[in-house]
């Protein structure tokens, strides 16, 4: 379909396969944004798909949005049609329970992520806000025209958080914890980092260290092309021990992180602690040095060994972003114990349309209260600095 837009004509499409998008002009429009990160990149959501990791078969329709003006890209949006919730980490399991218990079908849904990335960041590639506003509006028209229950667009940043709130879709609020650089008073390494912790989280963490070197575990750091076929071997394994002792099935499959390490190397940054000389856990870091920015993604280990995944998640990691320049450590979804280990609490926001509007007045009640919840929690969080009173950073 086409439209005008600000004199221009514009055409709106949609593709189902990331594959046969232009890789260079999906990333220059990326670059161009407040909020990039590696994970919205043309290859990563190429390879989830090549690799069947968010493919129809395992519930992730690619249904992704492109707007060109003749054959320039302008604007764009990574889409799909789910036919359920999991590898999402804003969860709505409760709203489609209760479209069952009224006879109705919430699945199919549109959804705008990425999948099994709970990270923050752009979601709408546009140059402008009226941009935006079109990509929007057509993510609307398509889950009308598609018989759609509802459409979301989750880890949004500051600028489509605004096109959604013009737009009048519904707004949900999250926290997540995160280590960012104090600019004022930079952090210089990981133990003037600990020194500006309260005293009982500073030996809390060291106690914990200290029980991994006595274990005899040592780690080293992999960047990039160092990350070798065997090593991202070890890694996979550790990463399906993971899901494996949460008796669940890993969303991701090997054939994904081959395809990261032949064309994505540059953003992954992994960890390997060995004992006796044998590898024996591990956890892989995305990194985007351009903008001294890591996140947290995966870990596993071997065998059980006490206090090993929060020196292979945090401590390895936050010391690396120190000792490089980095500003900003994201630690991942969920997980208040990250306070305790430097993360401070940050806003996330995801937004939300629902076609009938009996449900969505009752989801905009539920997310007024629970709001309210999240605004209570942030407060009482801030009150629990891990920070000593005169050295707070983020």
């Amino acid at each position: 379909m086409s439209r005008g837009l600000t004199g221009h004509d514009y055409h709106i499409g949609v593709e189902t396969d990331p594959r046969r998008l232009d890789a260079r002009a999906w990333n220059a429009l990326l670059d161009s944004q407040p909020a990039p990160t590696p994970f919205l990149r043309l290859e990563y959501l190429a390879a989830l798909h090549a690799s069947a990791s968010a493919v129809p078969d395992t519930g992730w329709g690619a249904q992704f949005l492109t707007v060109h003006r003749g054959a320039e890209l302008v604007a764009a949006a990574p889409l799909y049609v789910k036919s359920h919730s999991y590898g999402e980490y804003v969860f709505d399991w409760a709203w489609a329970d209760a479209y069952r218990r009224h006879g109705l079908a919430y699945y199919p849904k549109l959804l705008g992520a990425v999948p099994f990335t709970p990270v923050p960041g752009t979601r709408l590639l546009a140059c402008d806000d009226a941009g935006r506003d079109l990509l929007v509006a057509a993510m609307r028209q398509l889950a009308l025209d598609a018989g759609l229950s509802s459409a979301h667009v989750l880890f949004v940043d500051d600028t489509d958080r605004a096109a959604f709130e013009r737009a009048g879709w519904m707004l949900r609020e999250n926290l997540q914890f995160h280590w960012t650089q104090d600019r004022e008073r930079p952090v210089a390494d990981f133990d003037e980092l600990l020194a500006r912790l309260q005293r009982e989280k500073r030996k809390k963490i060291q106690q914990e260290r200290r029980r991994v070197a006595e274990l005899g575990v040592e780690f080293t750091a992999h960047e990039g092309e160092a990350i070798d076929a065997g090593l991202w071997d070890f890694f996979h394994r550790c990463y399906t021990l993971t899901y494996a002792a949460h008796h669940s099935t890993p969303y991701l499959t090997r054939d994904f992180f081959a395809r990261m390490q032949s064309t994505m190397a540059q953003n992954w940054l992994l960890f390997v602690g060995r004992r006796e000389g044998r590898p024996v856990a591990a956890s892989l870091i995305a990194i985007d040095r351009e903008r001294g920015s890591a996140w947290g993604r995966y870990w596993g280990c071997v065998e059980p060994l006490p206090f090993v995944h929060f020196e292979a998640c945090y401590y390895q990691p936050l010391a690396w972003c120190l000792r490089e320049g980095f500003l900003r450590f994201e630690g991942g979804a969920q997980g208040e114990h990250k306070m305790a280990r430097g993360l401070l609490p940050v806003r996330t926001s995801s937004a939300h349309w629902l076609r009938d509007e009996r449900f969505a007045g009752a989801v905009a009640e539920f997310l007024a209260r629970e709001g309210e919840g999240v605004e209570a929690w942030a407060d009482e969080l801030r009150e629990r600095s891990p920070f000593k009173r005169d050295a707070a950073t983020g």
